[in-house]
């Protein structure tokens, strides 16, 4: 069984997903180095330049639908919901988490957009982009933790609660 935390950048799947791998014992995957490694690019931001959007959504959703693994929690990067091949092979791997902060929370701890491989199109704001996407990570998402937490393990617990609730952790 995995484990994939869902949710915009910033939301915390990365710090929240290695306390809890060490806390249950499992591995734990960053999805979006794996993109930039099959696109020997030096970071995701190239990537995106380089594709442009809708083939950068593609590209992850492909990535995404090949990885195999076991006893794994999983941070895909915050579009990995936008395209369907991509997010039910995550939600076949095992429970979707999806951290959810408020946009005010999102634009403290990101800074510059520009710099982290996000998808905004030219005009969209942090705010346009969570508004857009949060259909997409209700979807699949099997629980949803309010992400405003003033510290990483205060959004564990939630997360270890939701999964004790869901009877999917052991």
């Amino acid at each position: 069984m995995n484990i994939t935390l869902i949710g915009m950048p910033g939301s915390g799947k990365s710090t929240v997903g290695r306390l809890l791998s060490k806390q249950l014992g499992y591995a734990f995957l960053d999805v979006d180095p794996l993109i930039v490694s099959r696109y020997k690019a030096p970071n995701l931001q190239k990537v995106l330049d380089d594709l442009g959007t809708e083939a950068f959504l593609d590209a992850e959703a492909e990535v995404i639908s090949g990885i195999s693994c076991e006893n794994t929690i999983l941070a895909p990067g915050g579009s990995a919901v936008l395209r369907e091949k991509g997010a039910l092979h995550l939600k076949a791997l095992g429970p979707v988490v999806y951290l959810k902060p408020s946009v005010e929370a999102l634009t403290k701890r990101l800074g510059n957009l520009a710099t982290r491989g996000v998808t905004l199109e030219p005009g969209q704001t942090l705010g346009d982009l969570c508004a857009y996407r949060s259909p997409f990570y209700e979807k699949y998402a099997d629980a949803t933790i309010a992400g405003d937490q003033p510290r990483a393990e205060d959004t564990l617990r939630l997360v270890l609660s939701a999964l004790k609730e869901l009877g999917k952790h052991r």
